[in-house]
């Protein structure tokens, strides 16, 4: 008890930290990591080219154009198909249940990659019969093929994001919506969609940022994309820092989506905050 009546409270004494091994390993991977960071800054400063830059940048812009194209598409037209895969999970029929698994088991399964090589070049072999029935003039092209295989691979992703969303809304929730004379329907859209969203907005956002990294490969095709015009101007300049230009303007792009998704997520759970 102090002169003026108050308690005096004795407060522990602050634990020093000291050089554990796994703060010595975190500042080694930091310096290193800024080191590699600087090397490269000191390169695009050393190797700057105004002309190459002037040349391939509308090119750059042209191919980034096709990505987020390619990538809006797919992930639109996936998030449409993903519905009735989800509700197939979902089903208590064991044939669409099964057959909505299978969907989502080959298409997570395997390599976006061979997927794309699948349409692109496995429906090319059937061309008489694919103009038969006047499908020639979209599987002919390389982005079409891209965009179906992107489209078909995502919908297996959403699916399970959608599945997993529902189904973390508690039953209370459909008994009370039940209680009250709502249709399933209308809990469905009104009642247990919105909650699902929250859950859903981060591995929604996350398919999306994997979705524009893998876009990459539509390169291989012949889709001049972001990283078929990178591939391009490298084989005509030789210039390594094409490639910089272009991991810099990914990292950009996906920076742009996870604030977005940020803000989003802030907007729709303002009123799970004290």
């Amino acid at each position: 008890m102090s002169a003026n009546g108050t308690i005096a409270v004795e407060r522990p004494p602050e634990v020093k930290q000291g050089w554990t091994r796994a703060r010595i390993i975190g500042v080694v991977l930091l310096t290193i990591w800024a080191a590699l960071g600087l090397g490269v800054l000191i390169f695009m400063v050393n190797a700057w080219d105004p002309e190459i830059f002037a040349r391939y940048a509308p090119r750059y812009l042209s191919g980034l154009w096709v990505t987020i194209q390619l990538v809006a598409v797919s992930v639109i037209c996936g998030a449409l198909l993903s519905v009735p895969i989800a509700l197939g999970r979902m089903s208590r029929n064991k044939l669409i249940a099964g057959l909505a698994y299978a969907y989502v088991y080959f298409f997570r399964g395997t390599p976006l990659l061979a997927q794309t090589f699948l349409i692109y070049y496995g429906l090319g072999s059937f061309r008489p019969e694919l103009q038969a029935i006047g499908l020639w003039g979209f599987f002919r092209e390389a982005w079409y093929c891209a965009a179906f295989a992107f489209t078909l691979n995502t919908s297996a992703y959403q699916a399970e994001i959608l599945r997993g969303a529902v189904e973390s809304v508690g039953r209370g929730q459909w008994e009370a919506a039940s209680a009250l004379g709502l249709s399933k329907l209308q809990t469905l859209r009104k009642i247990i969609i919105p909650q699902a969203l929250i859950v859903a907005l981060r591995p929604y956002g996350n398919e999306i940022i994997l979705m524009i990294k893998g876009s990459a490969i539509v390169a291989i095709i012949t889709v001049y994309d972001l990283m078929g015009e990178t591939r391009r101007a490298y084989a005509r300049t030789f210039d390594f820092q094409t490639y910089i230009w272009a991991a810099i303007i990914y990292l950009g792009l996906v920076e742009v989506l996870r604030n977005a998704i940020d803000w989003i997520e802030l907007r729709i759970t303002k009123h799970l905050k004290r």
